[in-house]
């Protein structure tokens, strides 16, 4: 099966302590965010446990703690933009960032690792100019460490328009002129670019658009074949990832990127963060009393049957 732990929080930028701890114990609990008292029991075993997906803005506080994964399969998703502070306010210096990407590649392989470059917006700023700037620097500097970047246009969620006020949606002009761009570059670095639940528009310039999380990432992560016993959907309709298992929790991610969907608002997330305890098997607060435990079934996806290419 597979452990995700991006989709709610950043948990190397800010759990690593915290899921080290996880790691060494063998379980984790999650709560139901929208039945908190329903929790989820997962085993943290590479019997089980095939791959773990990570999404970080900032792997580094990671590092000291990778030969605890070191027996399972990884795929990590580094995201790194070009926005400032005003927009980025706890995101490390991008250099640094970048520097860090190289170092995971090397640890992980450039199969397990794959750059973000989203969400992508326009202001008076950040211009389609300067995104085709910064992100033919950032390809300069990652090519020969990934063979992937996924980029995405912005989504107007209500948190997204309540933290970032004024923002425009990317007009279907832009999109084209900006991912015709991106493709460009990218090819001429040795990256494919992925949109993230665009659609089909942009393969007609060489997009790969079959979805940026799906089985087969995970797959040629692993470099062995899995087999779900379920097919599970995406987050929306347009999504084509399989997620499922995350183990983070909402409000909880202090980069406090204004565009983020995944907190409230920054006193909500700085309140909520100073209920984490590192020795806890839930990423926020304890045990309640309330709780009702559910022991998920787990097994290994990885089909062991032998093939013969005739």
């Amino acid at each position: 099966m597979i452990i995700n732990t991006g989709q709610r929080t950043d948990i190397p930028a800010f759990y690593s302590e915290w899921f080290a701890g996880r790691l060494r114990e063998g379980f984790v609990c999650v709560r139901n965010p929208y039945n908190p008292y329903q929790v989820s029991r997962y085993r943290l075993d590479p019997a089980v446990v095939d791959c773990i997906g990570f999404c970080t803005k900032n792997p580094s506080p990671m590092f000291r703690y990778m030969d605890l994964l070191s027996g399972y399969g990884q795929f990590w998703f580094v995201t790194i933009t070009p926005y400032g502070r005003d927009i980025e306010p706890n995101v490390p210096d991008k250099h640094k960032i970048i520097e860090d990407f190289k170092t995971l590649s090397g640890i992980v392989g450039k199969n397990s690792i794959c750059w973000r470059y989203d969400p992508i917006f326009i202001t008076d700023t950040y211009t389609e100019e300067y995104h085709i700037s910064a992100f033919s620097q950032i390809c300069e500097a990652l090519s020969g460490y990934t063979d992937t970047v996924v980029i995405s246009f912005i989504d107007l969620y209500p948190k997204v328009r309540k933290n970032l006020p004024g923002v425009a949606a990317v007009t279907k002009e832009q999109r084209l002129r900006l991912g015709k761009a991106f493709i460009d570059i990218a090819g001429r670095y040795g990256l494919t670019v992925k949109p993230c639940a665009e659609g089909d528009e942009l393969k007609i310039y060489g997009a790969d658009t079959g979805g940026c999380m799906t089985l087969a990432t995970y797959e040629k992560a692993i470099g062995k074949r899995l087999v779900p016993p379920v097919k599970l959907k995406g987050a929306r309709s347009e999504c084509a990832c399989y997620l499922a298992c995350d183990i983070g929790a909402y409000n909880t991610c202090l980069h406090l990127c204004r565009y983020c969907y995944a907190n409230y608002d920054a006193s909500e997330v700085l309140a909520t963060s100073k209920t984490h305890d590192p020795k806890s098997p839930f990423i926020i607060g304890n045990y309640l009393d309330t709780d009702i435990i559910h022991e998920v079934k787990q097994t290994s996806w990885i089909d062991m049957q032998i093939r013969l290419d005739l």
